[in-house]
């Protein structure tokens, strides 16, 4: 992540030349400038600082793009002047933060000039913006995951807590990083190991469930879908704070750590991007890292469900009758690549059995259908709960990241329908609401959503605030929602 230091002095005025090349002298240090980015507030006191302007510079300022102006003659403090338009719409500003990260990741040094009345936007972008995913060369995988970025000192804004958004903003970083390793490095074993560092960093309680205590305490979802691999599944549970005037909140996230689609093999070009498909656990993991690191006063537990989805000897088949956590439905497995929803449904019976939540919250690449319905800029969110519906909408307006509620139809609960169990995991009809309606059976009564990420979960190029591969789409939104209120 870009090291991103403040520099506002109360009193500064960085639209007059003398204050802004002071905070220029404060913020090039012995190593200089390699990016400087100002808005057109900054034009008049640049060009008494000497940098070359064009003519029509306030013109092109007006436009998306950056525009390298010309820097002072001789200086070599500062290696490229750019100038851009400073939006007043929150979004616009994210994604010019992002375009700039961009423009200075692998710098040393990146100053932004910016007259935003809240800066916090473009701060969000530059983090996300500055992304890259680790690279892994012949001698192995490159020490470390964290993203090269620029260090960058943003002047302008002196109310920004620059602390609390980069600390949201890197839970996106942490969610991509998880995401994006590879699935022969990656395994349920591995997230569990992941899973104890942020859990020893920040103080939580910790649990695991490992194969034996899965077989002895019946969780038949994560059993079956795991069965295939020589790799066995786990379940994590993570907790923060106790009860109190808090509710408790409980996320689930989905931990296929690579699907093949099982017996029901996907094509091969399916199957590239599946070591993403453990995204939501990385999102919900990610989370609770930053609460804590936020020390945020609210009784959090995320659970991972954790499988490899492969094909073996012992895979489950077409056609078997399974029984998730707790014997409350039989499922019918009509096809082994519906696999995600079986896993959560252990997970969410045993929240419901045993930790009584007051919010039940899942989240999941789950279904194809979500990504053609919705593209790759938008996730899925149901819930039967208008108020939940509404604050989960809004924290992640908050923050960029957009929802669509779609219905829980229950005309559509008939398809769910198996002769030989109470559930058909795969229908094959309506697939994002039947996946949905098929997790609400596992829910009992409590409130509860599910975000289907599958189309914003990923991304095939690097454009906006997404990055190739995983986004950690969703991270941001639940911090949003846990900062802010939440009806009980």
């Amino acid at each position: 992540m870009p090291d991103i230091d403040l520099l506002s002095p109360p009193t500064t005025d960085l639209t007059s030349a003398p204050d802004l090349s002071s905070a220029l002298a404060d913020a090039t240090g012995e190593g200089g400038i390699d990016l400087l980015v100002v808005d057109a507030a900054h034009l008049a006191p640049l060009a008494e600082m000497g940098v070359e302007l064009p003519a029509d510079a306030e013109a092109l300022l007006t436009g998306d793009e950056l525009v390298d102006l010309t820097r002072p003659e001789g200086s070599r403090s500062i290696a490229r002047v750019v100038g851009v338009a400073t939006p007043a719409d929150t979004d616009a500003l994210r994604r010019l933060g992002a375009r700039v990260g961009r423009a200075g990741a692998g710098l040393a040094r990146v100053v932004v000039a910016a007259s935003a009345p809240d800066l916090r936007p473009l701060v969000e972008g530059l983090v996300l913006g500055g992304y890259r995913s680790a690279r892994r060369g012949p001698e192995g995988p490159v020490a470390g995951l964290e993203p090269a970025g620029a260090t960058v000192v943003v002047t302008g804004d002196a109310a920004l807590d620059l602390d609390h958004v980069t600390t949201v903003t890197a839970a996106s970083l942490l969610a991509r990083n998880l995401a994006n390793t590879p699935s022969n490095l990656k395994d349920p074993q591995w997230m569990v190991e992941r899973a104890r560092e942020v859990a020893e960093r920040r103080g939580l309680e910790m649990e695991v469930w490992e194969q034996d205590r899965l077989v002895a305490e019946g969780f038949g979802g994560l059993l079956a879908v795991g069965g295939g691999s020589t790799r066995p599944p786990r379940l994590v549970r993570l907790t923060h704070g106790t009860k109190g005037d808090a509710p408790h909140v409980v996320l689930v996230g989905k931990g296929i750590t690579f699907d093949t689609g099982g017996i029901n093999v996907k094509p091969a070009a399916g199957m590239v991007s599946m070591r993403t498909d453990m995204s939501g656990s990385a999102v919900v993991l990610s989370v609770i890292d930053a609460v804590a690191a936020l020390e945020l006063p609210v009784h959090l537990t995320v659970l991972l469900p954790l499988a490899e989805n492969t094909f073996g000897e012992a895979s489950y088949r077409p056609s078997d009758v399974i029984a998730p956590y707790g014997g409350r439905r039989t499922v019918e497995v009509t096809n082994t690549d519906a696999e995600g929803r079986i896993v959560l449904a252990d997970a969410l019976a045993y929240a419901d059995d045993h930790l009584e939540p007051d919010v039940l919250v899942d989240v999941a690449t789950l279904t194809g259908a979500a990504r053609v319905a919705l593209a790759r800029s938008m996730a899925a969110l149901f819930t039967p709960d208008d108020a939940l519906a509404g604050e989960l909408s809004e924290a992640g307006a908050a923050v960029g990241e957009p929802y669509w509620r779609l219905p829980l139809h229950e005309e559509y609960r008939e398809y769910l329908r198996s002769d030989v169990a109470d559930l058909d995991n795969a229908p094959g009809k309506v697939g994002a609401v039947t996946a949905a309606l098929f997790l609400q059976e596992f829910v009992g009564e409590r409130r509860w959503a599910h975000l289907d990420i599958a189309g914003p979960g990923r991304s095939d190029d690097d454009t906006g605030l997404l990055s190739v591969g995983a986004t950690g789409y969703g991270a941001r939104t639940l911090l949003s929602w846990l900062t802010g209120p939440r009806g009980s």
